[in-house]
């Protein structure tokens, strides 16, 4: 079964192509909090690398005094270990301390590598193990955007594993990983499903530098018309259709948003399995450079 885990990026920063509201006040974030808590979301990921977003859940934490009712998922800064550190942990335990005061809580449901190739480094895999015997961090894990990097933490003996997964980025599925890795007892993140607002995109907005999705997009949007489904339902029905993830993360602009996304998550019934396998056959090699917002022109990869 897949529940939804609530992303933070945008409550720290002014995030996604499609982000016509900018950054959200504290107000505004506290109360799409309430209505995730409300709503049974109650495990929320951030990172260091989202701006002041660590900051404005740890306010929200402790304005509520419901950090024992909240799991949180944080990241490790990207790109802070030296090649030539001789202290990684050291190192890795002063930035999780940093994201623990922020938070103002005593330790993490998850940490994860924010910097996916950290996986391979030894030395920091190390380091993660011993924060997690010390039970600063419950699990440990990467937030990936290639199957190698999520094979080679199963061998690390990771617990959560992060990666994009949507209806143009069905590789996990595709290429068996997701289910090599719930054989090997990992909890599953998938993000992007919504590829940061891409797909709800007037044609005419898309920036030149995406305008090779548009056929996808077109494509996308003539399905929907054809078996009469909202493009929010069926990005979010996808995903759980394909039974994919554990955790489905996804992100919003606005409390309408929220809404509307919790609403057509909660829906209960089953998408035509036509439609399912048509998606499956059109979308089942687009370009890294659609569905790697890392490799857009302007794109940021704060995901």
């Amino acid at each position: 079964m897949t529940n939804l885990c609530l992303g933070t990026v945008q409550f720290g920063m002014n995030y996604g192509i499609n982000n016509q509201e900018g950054q959200p006040t504290e107000e505004a974030c506290f109360e799409m909090l309430d209505i995730a808590m409300e709503n049974g979301i109650n495990i929320i990921d951030t990172a260091r690398a989202y701006g002041t977003a660590e900051v404005v859940v740890g306010d929200y934490l402790e304005y509520r005094k419901c950090c024992q009712d909240v799991k949180i998922i944080s990241k490790l800064r990207p790109n802070i270990i030296e090649p030539d550190e001789k202290d990684v942990y050291s190192v890795i335990r002063r930035e999780l301390e940093g994201s623990l005061e922020r938070l103002q809580v005593r330790h993490l449901e998850g940490y994860l590598l924010h910097t996916p190739e950290y996986i391979y480094d030894e030395r920091i895999v190390e380091a993660l193990l011993r924060l997690k015997d010390e039970n600063i961090v419950r699990n440990i894990g990467v937030s990936i955007y290639n199957m190698e990097e999520g094979y080679e933490a199963i061998r690390k003996g990771m617990n959560y594993i992060q990666l994009p997964y949507s209806v143009f980025d069905q590789r996990g599925v595709q290429s068996g990983f997701i289910r090599e890795a719930k054989k090997a007892g990992i909890t599953i993140f998938t993000r992007s499903a919504f590829l940061q607002g891409l797909f709800m995109m007037d044609m005419d907005k898309i920036p030149n530098y995406l305008e090779h999705a548009k056929p996808y997009l077109k494509y996308f949007e003539r399905l929907t018309e054809d078996y009469k489904i909202g493009k929010i339902e069926l990005l979010l029905q996808f995903v759980k259709e394909t039974k994919a993830a554990d955790y489905l993360v996804f992100g919003v602009d606005s409390k309408c948003q929220l809404l509307e996304d919790i609403k057509e998550f909660q829906i209960d019934k089953t998408i035509d399995q036509n439609l399912i396998d048509k998606i499956k056959e059109f979308f089942i090699q687009v370009e890294d450079s659609i569905i790697l917002p890392s490799l857009w022109s302007n794109g940021r990869k704060a995901e």
